[in-house]
């Protein structure tokens, strides 16, 4: 399997391919690759079967190298290779891609490349991209740009979906985070496990609390996980929040 490393840091690249070298069956690609622009440059002309990518970096950092690479009908496999482990734990876990801390162990290393085979290299995009362009079907995580870079949210952790306007907000167990995908487009793909409660408000079904109606005759839905926070439900989605209720 051909691997391509990147990292800012020549030491960094240098001790890699140290480690890939000493392995069967891996030949490590030159030149390397110092930054994101670089990467995706080099990913296009040596088509590498796996990339060992550094996420904080000058320019697209690594986070936002595997976003574009989901774009991809075949990416490659990534494995973050990071000093800065609070972004790969937090992110990429679930993926089964792979991650690994700096400094880097021979033994890990193997690990994850032997982990890295060529079934698994569509799954981050599959993670993240819209069931409309995938074809397949829903996500199981919802990609957002934040400060951070990419952050990957598990669907079970949203709560809501509100739009204003162009943006979509998110709000999660761990706040909130903006989202460049129409309502509309949300609900077509997760419909089964969320429920329109107004013209521009979606909620996770299990989060469903209670439904109360104010003195003003108004129609509030409280969720888990939003204490002291209610929802206002518009009335021609009341009946089917009624009626959704029963049934849980």
């Amino acid at each position: 399997m051909n691997v391509l490393i990147v990292d800012d840091e020549p030491l960094a690249r240098e001790r890699l391919s140290r480690l890939v070298g000493d392995l069967d069956g891996y030949r490590v690609l030159e030149p390397a690759a110092s930054n994101g622009e670089e990467a995706l440059a080099l990913i296009d002309d040596l088509r590498p079967d796996v990339v060992l990518l550094d996420i904080r970096m000058p320019g697209l950092d690594g986070l936002q190298v595997a976003a574009k690479l989901c774009e991809r009908d075949a990416p490659p496999a990534v494995i973050f290779c990071t000093a800065h482990d609070e972004f790969a734990l937090e992110a990429f876990q679930v993926s089964a891609v792979g991650y690994l801390v700096k400094p880097v162990r021979q033994e890990n290393l193997a690990e994850a490349l032997r982990k890295a085979e060529r079934p698994n290299r569509v799954q981050l995009a599959a993670l993240t991209r819209p069931a409309a362009v995938s074809g397949a079907g829903a996500r199981s995580h919802i990609s957002a740009r934040t400060r951070k870079g990419i952050e990957l949210i598990p669907l079970e952790q949203v709560i809501y979906f509100i739009a204003d306007h162009k943006y979509v907000t998110l709000r999660h167990e761990g706040g909130e985070v903006l989202l460049d995908e129409p309502l509309k487009a949300l609900e077509d793909e997760f419909g089964d496990r969320f429920v329109r409660i107004h013209r521009n408000a979606l909620v996770y079904r299990d989060r469903i609390e209670r439904l109360q109606r104010t003195p003003l005759g108004h129609f509030q839905l409280f969720l888990k996980g939003l204490e002291g926070e209610a929802l206002t439900v518009s009335r021609r989605h009341v009946a089917g929040v009624r009626k959704l209720m029963q049934n849980l």
